[in-house]
């Protein structure tokens, strides 16, 4: 089929899933399975043994045979083990396009429509309100966390806060998926079971044996002067300290399961709309057949987004940010019936229901890190879903 121009103008009611990137992607509607992952250490893998029988017992037609064709899985898992939010959703119609070929998957005998049933409508009469972690509370847990890491009990944590907006009718999470698409092309735009977000982070794609994630970690605002910004960025002692650790764990994780694997011994910076970030691109082939959720497995929690250690990290995130995060910070993606899939990490987001959203941002915290500065931080990162938000 010709390729479409605009995947997202392609959905039909608000109830969306997508991964969009540079106008390619995917965007799927209905459902034709939908499931509630148990919690666990093993919730990914239980994941793929759910999708290898749903797709194993299913009769499918797929002549194209290419990352994203037949049966797509949406998924979102929660950040911690413990927290039994994660879901996958298998829609009942998928828009594809890559490299200015596109495909229309459909589930079932009857097509979901391909045409708008209902028009798009911004959210009106926002109010804003604290979230569970306030500001205060916040540099409160920042300056804590900086004494457990001089006392040397751990070497990093990311501590988040969030915030909330209520609107004067249920949100369209097609607004925000727009906005967020014109405004932050190169992220990764998402949708899946009321989470919306445009990440920077790729967690991981699996296209055959080929697998790539992008490391990101360290971070600073864009100013007047773009170089000066990044040089200091750059020259940070701060944001090397914490892009190591992440970059680190990413080649200690995907070592064991690639025969070949390439990690730069210098970061490179990625530059975005409101923000620079610290950028490692890790490449690889993997050493046997593997599911895209086994990578995952394997990746989840970086650094990058829990610490390091990552046990450590874990119980000092729930011991001083005393709030769920929920999907927040947990990856985010989609997976085919052979395994190939791309999997981000769902930062810059929002959890959307009804009229209400609740926003998420968060940093890295290092020996060196200053609360106020950290706070600053996570102001410049909920912009982009308060923008989304407000227009």
């Amino acid at each position: 089929m010709a390729a479409p121009d605009d995947l997202v103008a392609r959905l039909p009611h608000s109830a969306a899933l997508a991964w969009v990137r540079h106008g390619d992607g995917l965007v799927g509607w209905g459902e034709a399975a939908r499931v509630l992952v148990p919690d666990g250490e093993d919730r990914f893998a239980w994941a793929r043994q759910w999708l290898g029988s749903l797709f194993d017992a299913a009769t499918i037609e797929d002549p194209l045979q290419v990352p994203g064709s037949g049966p797509v899985a949406f998924g979102s898992f929660s950040f911690d083990p413990k927290s039994g939010q994660s879901v996958l959703i298998v829609p009942r119609a998928v828009l594809g396009r890559r490299d200015g070929h596109a495909w229309y998957t459909t589930i079932g005998e009857r097509a979901e429509p391909l045409t708008l049933l209902r028009p798009p409508t911004p959210p009106s009469g926002i109010r804003w309100a604290d979230g569970e972690v306030t500001a205060p509370r916040h540099m409160r847990a920042v300056a804590a966390a900086v004494e457990r890491i001089r006392a040397r009990h751990l070497f990093k944590v990311v501590l988040a806060r969030d915030v909330l907006a209520v609107a004067d009718a249920p949100i369209d999470t097609r607004v925000l998926l727009r906005r967020l698409a014109d405004r932050f092309p190169s992220c990764y735009t998402f949708a899946c079971a009321g989470l919306v977000g445009a990440t920077p982070e790729l967690l991981v794609r699996r296209m055959g044996g080929q697998v790539e994630s992008l490391v990101l970690a360290g971070t600073i605002a864009r100013g007047a002067d773009d170089d000066f910004s990044g040089s200091t960025l750059f020259a940070s002692a701060k944001d090397r300290e914490e892009h190591a650790y992440a970059a680190d764990m990413v080649r200690a994780a995907l070592a064991p399961l690639c025969r070949d694997l390439t990690v730069p011994d210098q970061p490179e910076l990625l530059r975005l709309s409101n923000l620079i970030h610290l950028a490692t691109p890790v490449r690889g082939r993997l050493d046997k057949e593997r599911s895209v959720l086994d990578v995952v497995a394997a990746l989840h929690p970086t650094p990058a987004v829990g610490g390091t250690p990552t046990d450590t990290a874990l119980e000092l995130i729930r011991e001083l940010e005393m709030m769920d995060r929920g999907r927040y910070a947990g990856p985010v993606g989609w997976i085919d019936a052979r395994g190939d899939g791309e999997w981000g990490i769902a930062l810059r987001c929002a959890e959307i229901v009804g009229p209400r959203a609740r926003l998420y941002a968060g940093g890295g915290i290092v020996a060196g890190s200053d609360p106020a500065a950290e706070l600053a931080e996570t102001q410049t990162k909920l912009r982009a879903m308060q923008y989304a938000i407000e227009g």
